[in-house]
């Protein structure tokens, strides 16, 4: 009998070891159950999906359970989602937010900041110095930051860094041949071209209508072209001009000629989460893990992660996973 009682006991205590880690360990999901269900979007291009992998993955690491909803579409229909509470944020641009949201026009002393140019001697940054010498601060910044929670119950967070402006790009071909080093250079001959660009790119009023007015110039004719495919189509002859994204790889890639905006057309696009007030309110921490990342990537950075994706055929969630533990804002497996 003694010996039973002495088995029951062990088998109690095992037991009881199992249960208290088992209640721990319910205790910990408990805790992670606490914070809300985050649902990241993106736009329908390679740069916006690899953003919206970096927030999941900051986010994930911390504890947050995150839904994706990924490569939703163009600018109207990834806000529209925000604004509906269909999504609770994804990274958007300043320049987009100016002008293809809140309708507003460029003010002049944003007008294509200067890459790598410094912030005023005496000036208070709002945001990391590394952010500032992308451009990203200044009237554009400020309009959006503050025109959002009012209009859409929409913060923008701190940007991240690099300045994702659009860009018209040729071949070393077509620049030879039409001489084209500027924008200003079109002129004249834009009428024997084809210009390639998104759906969304060829009605914004920060597209090809604007484009074309500012500078005077008609293209012969155009073609609307899948993100994914711009950059083929030009370097295969299908068009002649392009519009790129600043922070490309593939340009470098296709040694394409990126013609200066000589007239300081586009605005300063730099990229930031856009997340809901009432997320934040909820769960305050959101904008502190995703304000790690302000300043943290630069242009060229910025391309060479693209990169890796549209020619190196590395899927955007490996992309961020790696990029994110080298800079040490998330665990590796070890």
């Amino acid at each position: 009998m003694g010996r039973f009682i002495r088995t029951i006991s062990v088998v109690l205590i095992a037991f009881g070891l199992i249960v208290g880690s088992l209640t721990g360990a319910t205790g910990a999901t408990a805790q992670d159950e606490d914070k809300p269900t985050v649902t990241i979007g993106s736009k329908d291009f390679t740069e916006s999906i690899l953003l919206a992998e970096m927030a999941a993955a900051l986010l994930e690491d911390n504890g947050y359970t995150v839904e994706r909803q990924l490569n939703l579409g163009g600018t109207a229909v990834v806000h529209q989602a925000l604004v509906n509470g269909e999504i609770d944020m994804y990274v958007e641009y300043t320049g987009t937010g100016l002008l293809a949201i809140l309708g507003r026009d460029l003010p002049e002393t944003d007008a294509t900041p200067e890459a790598g140019a410094a912030p005023e001697e005496g000036a208070t940054p709002a945001v990391s110095e590394e952010a500032a010498y992308t451009g990203c601060l200044g009237a554009v910044y400020d309009i959006v930051a503050e025109e959002y929670p009012e209009q859409f119950q929409v913060e923008w967070l701190q940007p991240w860094g690099f300045n994702n402006t659009y860009a018209l790009a040729v071949t070393q071909e077509t620049a030879e041949e039409y001489g084209l080093e500027t924008v200003s250079d079109l002129e004249g001959v834009a009428g024997e071209l084809t210009f390639g660009a998104t759906q969304e790119f060829l009605v914004r009023p920060d597209g090809l209508p604007g484009l074309e007015e500012h500078y005077g110039i008609d293209f012969g004719d155009e073609r609307g072209l899948d993100p994914g495919l711009l950059y083929e189509a030009v370097d295969q002859g299908q068009v002649d001009v392009i519009s790129a994204f600043a922070t490309d790889g593939r340009i470098p890639a296709l040694d394409l000629v990126v013609l200066e905006d000589d007239q300081n057309f586009f605005p300063p696009y730099c990229a930031a989460p856009v997340v809901r007030q009432d997320l934040l309110e909820e769960s305050p921490e959101v904008r502190d893990i995703l304000n790690q990342l302000a300043g943290q990537i630069d242009d060229e950075t910025m391309a060479d992660l693209n990169f890796q994706i549209d020619e190196g055929g590395t899927e955007p969630s490996e992309v961020a996973q790696n990029f994110l533990e080298e800079q040490g804002l998330i665990g590796g497996d070890s």
